[in-house]
């Protein structure tokens, strides 16, 4: 007897009238609405403005769920154009089926696009929003648990997964790799936002970072699945795909850091222009517009000591006629 087991749900869809609730693309919703909203608060702590990541999130998410699907339906191709399957099953996103490799290469393109309209520096932007994506991804997962889709292998351990009786599937208890995968993706969040702020990554690196360690994770977790999937050398796919783009990642982070190092002064130029430093608080401002606007108002005549022979007092230095006001400009 089963003494303790994670249960699946009875079924991924809740009807409300005519409208069906699918939980995995509530799971994809839910996880881009925590990417963008923790993505602006980072974003606004560099320097940018709030808004930005939003705007820039208008072409990267569409592109990010485009190149989701490809991957998947061009590496799962037998699922749909083999014989006695439908086609037309290959739009059908709603029953799962995204590819984290394709979603962030092709969302990568959108964000690119989205910052070159916006004069933003794409590293920047991807250092900003990296640990809400691995937030979003570790919500993302348990899109799969309402699929009953990509376990693990048979295990009768206390945390396992019950699995019912279903189209390719087996009546079961299995490793939660669904599980596994959004507690690691959480470590990883929390691993990106520690070593921002010890290191002060930037250009690109925090990002990298976010990649490296995702896929240290997705290598031995996706090692544990059952499901179909093509093999290389005895070796799933993805688990080739996982070490090549962790070895990527790790070489950016060691040429970024010797060619580009510290990080990135002005990230928004827009931000600059209306007042907000380069390094600001979530307000946009800085230490030294603080300051300025405290000297203003300490001698809102802007005059200037001077001594008995009209010269300047030592220590005391001219400010030109209108400068606080360009600053402010």
């Amino acid at each position: 007897m089963d003494l303790a087991y994670i249960p699946s749900p009875s079924t991924g869809v809740i009807h409300l009238g005519p409208l069906p609730l699918r939980g995995y693309a509530f799971c994809i919703i839910i996880g881009v609405f925590v990417a963008v909203w923790y993505g602006n608060k980072r974003w606004l702590a560099r320097g940018g403005k709030a808004g930005t990541v939003a705007d820039i999130a208008v072409w990267a998410v569409p592109f990010g769920l485009v190149g989701g699907r490809l991957y998947h339906v061009i590496t799962d191709y037998q699922l749909y154009f083999s014989e006695g399957e439908d086609w037309v099953d290959a739009f059908k996103i709603w029953e799962g089926g995204l590819g984290i490799w394709g979603a962030i290469a092709l969302g990568a393109v959108g964000a690119w696009i989205g910052c070159r309209r916006r004069g933003i520096p794409l590293p920047a932007y991807a250092d900003a929003i990296a640990p809400g994506i691995a937030f979003a991804q570790a919500i993302g997962r348990w899109g799969n648990w309402f699929n009953q889709e990509l376990y693990g292998k048979p295990t009768d351990l206390p945390w396992a997964l019950k699995i019912s009786e279903g189209v390719n599937r087996e009546a079961g208890l299995y490793h939660p790799t669904f599980l596994y995968e959004s507690l690691w993706c959480v470590g990883v969040a929390l691993l990106v936002v520690w070593a921002d702020r010890r290191f002060t990554l930037g250009h690109g690196r925090a990002f990298a970072l976010y990649v490296a360690a995702y896929c240290a994770g997705r290598g031995w977790i996706e090692y544990m699945r059952v499901d179909e999937a093509h093999h290389i050398l005895g070796v799933r796919l993805n688990v080739w795909t996982a070490i090549l783009v962790f070895l990527a990642a790790v070489a950016y982070i060691v040429v970024s850091s010797r060619v580009r190092p510290g990080r990135e002064e002005v990230v928004e130029p827009a931000a600059v222009t209306a007042g907000g430093g380069s390094r600001g608080d979530e307000s946009g401002g800085t230490a030294d517009t603080t300051a300025q606007e405290s000297a203003d108002s300490a001698d809102p005549a802007g005059s200037v000591p001077v001594d008995s022979a009209g010269d300047t007092a030592p220590g005391d230095r001219l400010r030109k006629p209108g400068a606080a006001e360009a600053a402010d400009a």
